[in-house]
């Protein structure tokens, strides 16, 4: 999944994305909203963290201009603001949820898994394909049972195919959701994961469960 930060108390926001990196998050940010605009504005992300005290554009401003154009992408907030009235001013504005300061590192980490399965229409903690599980929550893979040992991009291609089975998924596509903004699109870094994740899955699982259809992208799907 692919998620910008935008938070200006710097500690709290490299805090935040150290966090999610650990979680296997492929993860962007940004101190104002003008550099988060500037951001949105040529990055697809599945979600944004979105603090609303920012130095310049303030993010609620930065939220309703966001969904002039896209409603897609879920948006939590975070904020001091506390009150009934600030809260739902956000989620009337297009918030898909709102979290107040102070807050636990679980408790963001909770509610982000909560939209980006709501995204997918995934409701299950535990995602599935044949006896290939991935839990959402402790973000690991396995094979009956047996704990798959899986780099982050790994894990982030992981998730996203099984988010998706059946249906082809192009290297652009990956891309955008996979990796944060620093990769090269030309690079040949998304064949060299995929291939290592092929590797592993095969050797644990006895037969491919991804496959790459030409033309069309890499395709998850249970052996039939």
């Amino acid at each position: 999944m692919h998620i910008l930060v935008v938070e200006d108390e710097k500690a709290l926001c490299d805090t935040i994305v150290r966090s999610l990196k650990r979680l296997a998050y492929s993860v962007d940010y940004c101190y104002n909203g003008k550099a988060a605009a500037e951001m949105l504005a040529v990055e697809n992300f599945d979600l944004v963290v979105l603090d609303l005290n920012l130095p310049d554009t303030d993010g609620m401003t930065l939220l309703k201009s966001l969904r002039k154009t896209d409603c897609d992408t879920k948006v939590l907030i975070l904020s001091a603001r506390c009150e009934i009235a600030d809260k739902v001013e956000g989620l009337d504005a297009g918030a898909n949820d709102y979290l107040t300061k102070p807050f636990h590192l679980d408790e963001l980490a909770a509610r982000i898994r909560s939209l980006t399965l709501r995204r997918f229409t995934q409701n299950d903690v535990v995602l599935t394909c044949g006896e290939l599980t991935f839990n959402t929550k402790t973000r690991k893979g396995a094979v009956c049972g047996k704990a798959l040992s899986l780099t982050r991009k790994e894990t982030g291609i992981l998730e996203y195919l099984m988010l998706n089975q059946g249906r082809p998924i192009s290297q652009e596509e990956l891309l955008e959701h996979v990796w944060d903004s620093s990769v090269d699109n030309f690079s040949n870094s998304i064949r060299v994961h995929i291939l290592a994740l092929r590797k592993k899955l095969h050797a644990a699982m006895g037969y491919d469960t991804i496959h790459n259809r030409i033309g069309e992208g890499y395709v998850m799907e249970e052996r039939k």
